[in-house]
């Protein structure tokens, strides 16, 4: 099996976890890493013992040898260097949220398109161990026909102290954290035509919203609630735990706390222990989103030798950052706004 190699831009917060996730993946090897933070630059080099380091993409891609890049960086960089890689022929991986705009993000995806590279989006969270767990439960018919769902993520954990930036946009949870909890809705229940949104900023100190409640009609008929928060203290923090309610035509599926999935059907209830994986360079309570990042780098090695589209790729992704949009929209003008008005 031909050696993948790989180069990494943006050496920040979350890259660590994915340089991790490369190091796990069989036959793949990142040969380059760019930043243009040369203390970031030198950790994540002599952690990874990566000797090519790059300050400047343009460097990078001139002196090439890689057959992906993977882009860790902030969103406001994301299409020139998108389509900086699509003009060098290099398929990439692109970290959430997708653009600053959606027509930034189609051209991202006209860019690949024309060049005839592969495109992903790095949307981890379907690809959580217990999210596919409630996936497949659903997907065997144990509930019956789905008719509604929750996708929950509430917490008072301070996301901030990791990542300051998040705290002085004037978009907040949706486009970092709601996007996420929007891509396992169509995961789980189909693309969406419609979005009605409210959000809200409990925390003053912060320049965005910090909780929004998002209820989506899919094309299959089912309502799902998405609801989102970091403002709400609960008795046991669960972060980063994404909880789950579906109700079926003959029982229901609760993924609760502590990753404990319950499945009610008419055969009796079935509660089972869906707790992913502690990988040994991860750390509780981050290993769910830990487990995840490998998995889905596993996902984008099988897709490139397979010749086959990931399934978050670019295409796909621009279901999931039009619901962003039209969120932020619907609660802006507190209408419901049809997907339509994205997505033309």
């Amino acid at each position: 099996m031909t050696e993948l190699k790989g180069a990494l831009i943006g050496c920040g917060f979350f890259a660590v976890n994915q340089m991790h996730g490369w190091n796990d993946a069989a036959g793949v090897r990142i040969v380059a890493i760019c930043d243009r933070d040369p203390a970031r630059l030198q950790i994540v080099g002599d952690t990874f013992g990566i000797e090519r380091r790059y300050s400047s993409a343009e460097a990078l891609f001139a002196d090439g040898g890689f057959d992906f890049v993977d882009i860790a960086t902030t969103v406001a960089s994301h299409r020139p260097l998108v389509e900086m890689a699509a003009a060098s022929g290099v398929a990439t991986i692109c970290q959430k949220p997708f653009a600053p705009t959606m027509e930034d993000a189609v051209a991202m995806v006209a860019a690949c398109d024309r060049a005839g590279v592969a495109f992903m989006i790095h949307e981890n969270f379907r690809w959580q161990s217990p999210i596919r767990a409630a996936k497949a439960a659903i997907e065997s018919g144990a509930i019956g026909e789905v008719f509604w769902g929750r996708v929950s993520f509430r917490s008072a954990y301070d996301v901030f102290s990791g990542q300051p930036y998040l705290a002085t946009g004037k978009r907040f949870i949706i486009e970092d954290l709601g996007i996420h909890a929007l891509d396992i809705a169509r995961f789980l229940f189909g693309d969406a035509t419609a979005v009605t949104a409210r959000t809200r900023r409990v925390n003053p100190a912060i320049a965005g919203e910090d909780v929004a409640t998002m209820m989506l009609d899919h094309e299959a008929g089912i309502t799902s609630i998405v609801d989102c928060s970091y403002a709400t203290r609960l008795p046991v923090e669960p972060f980063p735990e994404t909880l789950l309610e579906v109700d079926g035509s003959k029982g229901t599926l609760r993924l609760s706390q502590s990753y404990r999935l319950s499945v009610h059907s008419p055969d009796g209830t079935e509660v089972s222990d869906v707790q992913p994986r502690l990988l040994p360079w991860a750390s509780k309570p981050w290993h769910n989103i830990q487990e995840s990042v490998g998995l889905i780098q596993r996902h984008w090695v099988e897709c490139l030798r397979e010749r086959r589209e990931p399934d978050t790729s670019g295409r796909d992704n621009l279901q999931t950052f039009a619901l962003v949009e039209a969120s932020y929209l619907s609660a802006a003008e507190n209408r419901t706004v049809p997907l339509s008005e994205f997505l033309g």
